[in-house]
């Protein structure tokens, strides 16, 4: 069976030698050497791998990226990221447009395979667990990037096929807990990294976010408002001088079908069931709703 690859390269030499590596490797490449007709080749090919260079003339790679994972019909295919920008900001913003990995130059051809073999691992496992489309973001914890992330993350939504009140109570709930995880779990160090995965399945869209603090006890949380005593939290925030809230998860928690963590409290999942009836998006139904009204 024939497998597909885009390079997308805007150095001929180097997208020549890439080429060749993948033709030896089983694949059938074909070299871009611009950035703008790359959306419309994969969605009328359907590579099942693109290695996507980043600094293009027309173009850059992280816009070809976001759009193509934007996309349902495309976001399951492996994108690698390859560039000489090795900064943590350009990774962070790779990785947080759906790069599958993001090599910098130089690197070895094992380093190449392994990280080909590893995006291949992760889409065998999204069908594994029947699940149509998965997007791995990763940002620094600071309000603004989530501001970032939320307004991609709305888009998504939107594409889903979920209403524009059903996506905007799971913006709303993504906001208050990624807060949650930059305020509380991260303490407000912007070095430190959040990690949100976005994933569709047939009846569901799931959003974990986890921080890589040391986590709490949900069922432990005086300084939250709880369903059954709303506001009894306020007098514990102003005895500890916190500022003015609690009301995050509990919130979130009617925003949702279904919020829940993990036992150690630094991963929450939140969970939003389609309606009966609802179906995926066309391209014409996508294109109408991208539409400013």
């Amino acid at each position: 069976m024939t497998r597909k690859a885009l390079v997308v390269e805007d150095e001929k030499d180097t997208g020549f030698l890439r080429a060749e590596h993948l033709k030896r490797w089983g694949f059938e490449p074909t070299v871009l050497e611009q950035g703008k007709p790359a959306v419309g080749w994969v969605r009328e090919h359907r590579p099942v791998l693109i290695l996507l260079d980043l600094l293009l003339p027309d173009l850059d790679g992280f816009s070809i990226c976001e759009t193509l994972k934007l996309d349902r019909e495309t976001n399951m295919i492996p994108v690698i990221m390859i560039t000489a920008l090795s900064g943590d900001e350009d990774r962070v913003h790779g990785l947080r447009v759906g790069a599958n990995r993001y090599l910098t130059k130089p690197f070895t051809l094992d380093e190449l395979n392994r990280a080909i073999q590893d995006a291949f691992d992760w889409q065998e496992d999204m069908r594994k667990h029947g699940t149509d489309g998965e997007i791995h973001f990763q940002m620094q914890s600071d309000t603004r990037f989530l501001e970032e992330l939320n307004h991609l993350l709305s888009s998504l939504f939107l594409f889903s096929g979920l209403s524009q009140s059903q996506a905007k109570q799971l913006t709303t709930a993504v906001q208050e807990m990624g807060t949650n995880a930059i305020e509380w779990g991260h303490q407000k160090q912007i070095d430190r990294i959040v990690r949100v995965v976005y994933r569709i399945d047939p009846e569901k869209i799931t959003i974990t976010i986890r921080d890589s603090g040391p986590g709490f006890n949900p069922a432990n949380l005086p300084h939250a408002a709880n369903p059954d005593d709303p506001v009894g939290h306020m007098m514990v925030r102003e005895a500890l001088g916190i500022r003015e809230g609690g009301f995050g998860i509990l919130m979130s928690r009617g925003l949702v079908d279904d919020l829940k963590y993990n036992e150690s409290g630094n991963e929450v999942q939140l969970i939003k069931y389609f309606p009966p009836g609802a179906h995926l998006l066309s391209e014409a139904e996508r294109a109408a709703r991208a539409q400013p009204s």
